[in-house]
C-alpha cells in the first residue's frame, strides 16, 4: 500500500446485496461509474465478493462490494450464498438491490431482517425504474410497506436515474465504526516526542513500513508531536540523543523483551499491535482474554488468527514465533489451528483461547464482531501485543497509557 493510499481497514464499507439477476452488478458498476463486475443475464454471474476501492463524497474513501445473489441453491451456491453474508459482519452499510419488476423476494426480507438484527444502516435500490412496471412496483411499496420504502431509492441501472441519489444517501449512511479515534496521539501532548521501534527483519516488508507504523506516525504529525523512528538495534542510541525522556515509546510486539530492558521505568511503554486493538475494539476485554493463557494444558487446542493475509516468511510472528512463545511460556503440548483474513471460523467452542493480530486491515465493525463472537461462546480472545506482553512479564507497564485496560487487569 502506498503511503498516500487509505488502508482497506480505515474505509467504509459499503455491500450490495440481493437475489441472482436482480441487477447488483449493474447497479454497482453504475454507482462506481466503471466495470467492476461481469453483467450477463445468466443467473448467478457473480461467484465470489468482489470489492473495489473508490472516493465517495461527501463521506471520503469507501470500499464498494458487489456479492453473490443469495438465493443461489446447490451445494456450490450455498458456498456462495455463505460468502455473501460473511460480508455483512464487516460492512458499515448495505444496499439491498431489488427487481423492480419483479418487486420483494423472501430472499430479501430475510437480507432486511439481517441488516436489522446486525444494526446495518441500508438504502433499498429499486431497479429498472426506466420501466413503468417497476416505478408502479415502488409506489405500490409505499402504500403496504411505508418504512421500507422511506429507504428505497429508485434507480435504473440502465439509464443512470436515480444513481447520484443513492450515492448521497449512501454516503451519509456509511460511517465507519472508530472514524474520530485516534490511534497514539491522545496518549501525550502536542509538541510531545514519541519514539517509534520499527525492526527490519526478514519479515518486515521491504521498501516500506507496515500499517500501524504508517498510521501512528501520521497521527503523531497530524497532532503537531514529534516522532523519532529507529530499529531495536538503534534504540538505546536514539534515546540518550534526546534532550529529555520521550513521552512515549512504541515498540513492535516481537521486540517488547528486548526493548522493555532498554527504556527506563519512568518511560511508558506500549505496542503498536496493543494500539490497533484499541483503536479497532475493546482492549481491556482482550487483557482480560489475556489469564487464559496461564490455565493452557497439555491437549489444548488455541487460535492463531490474523486479519491479513500475507505471504508467511522464515520469522513469520503468527506461525513461527507465537507457537515458540507459547511453548516456552505454558511448557505444554498444545494443537495450534492458524486462519488468515476472512476465514474466522464461526464455531469457537474447540479452542480454550484465541490469539488475534491487532486487525489493522479489518474493520473496527468486524475486529468487535469477532471479540463479541468469543465472549458470546465463552472463549477469552487476546491479542499478539497483550499475549506477548504477558508471556514476557510487561503486560503491566505495557498498559500503563490505558488505565481502562489496568482495571481489567486488576479485576
Amino acid at each position: 500500500m502506498g503511503l498516500s493510499e487509505t488502508s482497506s481497514g480505515e474505509r467504509a464499507h459499503i455491500a450490495f446485496f440481493g437475489v441472482r439477476n436482480a441487477g447488483k452488478s449493474s447497479v454497482v458498476n453504475a454507482v462506481l461509474g466503471q466495470e467492476l463486475s461481469v453483467v450477463s443475464d445468466v443467473r448467478g454471474t457473480t461467484t465470489d465478493p468482489v470489492r473495489k476501492a473508490m472516493e465517495l463524497l461527501p463521506l471520503g474513501p469507501v470500499v464498494i462490494v458487489d456479492t453473490p445473489g443469495v438465493d443461489d441453491g446447490g451445494a456450490l451456491g450455498a458456498k456462495r450464498v455463505d460468502r455473501s453474508l460473511r460480508t455483512l459482519a464487516s460492512c458499515d452499510a448495505a444496499v439491498l438491490v431489488v427487481d423492480g419488476e419483479r418487486g420483494l423476494a423472501p430472499a430479501d426480507r430475510e437480507l432486511v431482517r439481517r441488516f436489522g438484527a446486525r444494526g446495518i444502516p441500508y438504502a433499498v435500490a429499486w431497479n429498472k425504474c426506466d420501466l413503468a412496471s417497476a416505478r408502479a412496483g415502488l409506489r405500490a411499496l409505499g402504500e403496504k410497506d411505508p418504512d421500507l420504502a422511506e429507504r428505497a431509492v429508485g434507480v435504473s441501472a440502465l439509464t443512470g436515474e436515480g444513481v447520484d441519489e443513492l450515492k448521497e444517501r449512501l454516503a451519509h449512511l456509511a460511517r465507519p465504526e472508530g472514524r474520530g479515534r485516534r490511534v497514539v496521539a491522545d496518549l501525550v501532548r502536542p509538541g510531545s516526542v514519541v519514539v517509534l521501534v520499527c525492526p527490519i527483519d526478514a519479515s518486515a516488508p521491504k521498501g516500506r513500513l507496515i500499517l500501524p507504523q504508517q498510521m501512528a506516525i501520521r497521527d503523531l504529525l497530524d497532532a503537531g508531536c514529534v516522532p523519532v523512528v529507529c530499529r531495536e538495534t538503534e534504540l538505546a542510541r536514539s534515546l540518550a540523543s534526546l534532550v529529555a525522556p520521550p513521552a512515549l515509546v512504541v515498540t513492535d510486539s516481537q521486540a517488547f523483551g528486548p526493548v522493555s530492558r532498554v527504556v527506563p521505568d519512568a518511560v511508558p511503554l506500549t505496542s503498536f499491535s496493543i494500539l490497533m486493538l484499541r483503536y479497532k475494539a475493546d482492549l481491556a476485554l482482550a487483557v482480560a482474554g489475556a489469564a487464559a493463557l496461564d490455565r493452557l494444558r497439555d491437549g489444548d487446542r488455541v487460535l492463531i488468527s490474523e486479519g491479513c493475509t500475507h505471504h508467511r516468511q522464515c520469522e513469520d510472528i503468527g506461525t513461527v514465533k507465537m507457537p515458540a512463545w507459547l511453548a516456552a511460556y505454558t511448557g505444554a503440548e498444545l494443537g495450534l489451528s492458524f486462519t488468515s483474513g476472512a476465514d474466522f471460523p464461526d464455531d469457537l467452542t474447540p479452542y480454550a483461547a484465541v490469539i488475534h493480530c491487532g486487525g489493522c486491515t479489518l474493520t473496527a465493525r468486524e475486529m468487535r464482531r469477532r471479540q463479541s463472537q468469543a465472549a458470546d461462546q465463552g472463549v477469552p480472545l487476546t491479542n499478539y501485543g497483550v499475549a506477548i506482553a504477558h508471556m514476557h512479564g510487561i503486560l503491566r507497564r505495557s498498559l500503563t497509557p490505558f488505565p481502562e485496560a489496568l482495571a481489567a487487569l486488576d479485576e
